[in-house]
């Protein structure tokens, strides 16, 4: 775990320790991957899917932040952040037990917002008062680094006082994955398509996380040409009534904007179609007030990578042996479980 890391200093009097090319909190904008710890005195973050395993850190109370800072970084860096140095030092954690939870309740939290559970593409959900357990239990081993700073977290997060809807089928969610419509029998179908949505613009548990999950059509009859739009609902189908996702609908002449309304499987809207939905049509699924919107992140390469990692971790989790330092969580191996009845 030993590793070469870089001590800076902010304009505004923060403090980094990371390792070059790791993500930090201070970035301008993070990827969906990025697993962030809050600690006492600061906060860690690590790239999960460069497998990094040392965090980097940005310090806002150093001297609140020492009490576990030789034991994530070693003593030499500790000695140096304590002196107001600018370095570059080598990373000889004190407690490397420490950082593996500490890595582990990173992911666990991770887990709880970006699990990208699907429906369509066989990926189980994770139990959320299991999910809960393992963020209980990470937390404890992990007192000395977070001394309260962890609590906040909030646990209702996960807990819901709404009723769990029981988990689908692939098979019974074959009609919500097809054509957005059941078109009259002479209906003229202009244009149609099928893709993804920005995992960042909508909360947890809402939509199917699958590339496959969007789909629509542009139709004329009677005169009268519409679109319409549909979203495979989330296995898990927990919402609030106010999280509503709504369908942005774009053309290169014109765009419309239509609030979804939950049918069966499938979040749905019919709407007059914009100007030039017959030639070209981007259709991005959102919750008004959630995520930011085109800056590049979060697209459909990196999607699939998360989706990739996560059907390993569940592959890896139906093996009971494996005690690693990246095992898979109660929840992950819960889900493996329950993975042939999903």
């Amino acid at each position: 775990m030993n590793q070469t890391v870089r001590i800076r200093r902010a304009a505004d009097g923060l403090v980094i320790v990371a390792p070059d090319g790791a993500p930090t909190v201070l970035d301008a904008a993070a990827e969906i991957d990025v697993l962030v710890l809050e600690a006492a005195g600061g906060h860690l973050t690590w790239s999960l899917l460069a497998g990094q395993a040392l965090p980097a850190a940005v310090l806002d109370d150093v001297p609140l932040a020492q009490d576990w800072l030789w034991a994530v970084f070693g003593e030499e860096v500790a000695l140096a952040v304590d002196a107001g140095a600018t370095a570059e030092l080598t990373a000889a954690p004190g407690l490397p037990e420490l950082v593996t939870s500490a890595r582990r309740l990173g992911y666990a939290h991770w887990a709880a917002r970006w699990w990208p559970a699907s429906v369509l593409d066989g990926i189980a959900p994770l139990d959320e008062r299991l999910l809960l357990d393992d963020i209980a239990a990470l937390a404890e081993a992990c007192e000395m680094l977070l001394d309260g700073a962890d609590e906040a977290f909030d646990l209702a997060e996960l807990e819901s006082d709404r009723v769990p809807q029981a988990h689908g089928r692939a098979e019974d969610y074959a009609l919500a994955a097809g054509p957005a419509t059941t078109a009259p029998h002479d209906a003229m179908v202009l244009a149609r398509g099928v893709g993804g949505w920005d995992w960042r613009r909508c909360p947890p548990r809402l939509l199917d996380a699958s590339e496959q999950a969007v789909s629509w059509e542009v139709l004329r009859h009677n005169g009268i040409t519409t679109i319409s739009v549909r979203a495979v609902a989330s296995p898990q189908a927990h919402f609030p009534p106010h999280l509503r996702p709504h369908a942005l609908i774009r053309t290169a002449a014109d765009s419309a904007d239509v609030a979804l309304t939950l049918a069966g499987d499938a979040w749905c809207a019919e709407a007059p179609a914009p100007d030039g939905a017959e030639s070209a049509v981007h259709v991005a699924i959102y919750v008004p007030g959630v995520g930011v919107a085109d800056d590049g992140l979060g697209g459909p390469e990196v999607r699939q990578r998360v989706r990739d990692l996560a059907a390993r971790r569940l592959r890896r989790a139906s093996d009971p042996a494996d005690d690693s330092a990246d095992a898979p969580l109660l929840a992950e191996i819960d889900a493996a479980a329950a993975d042939s009845d999903f």
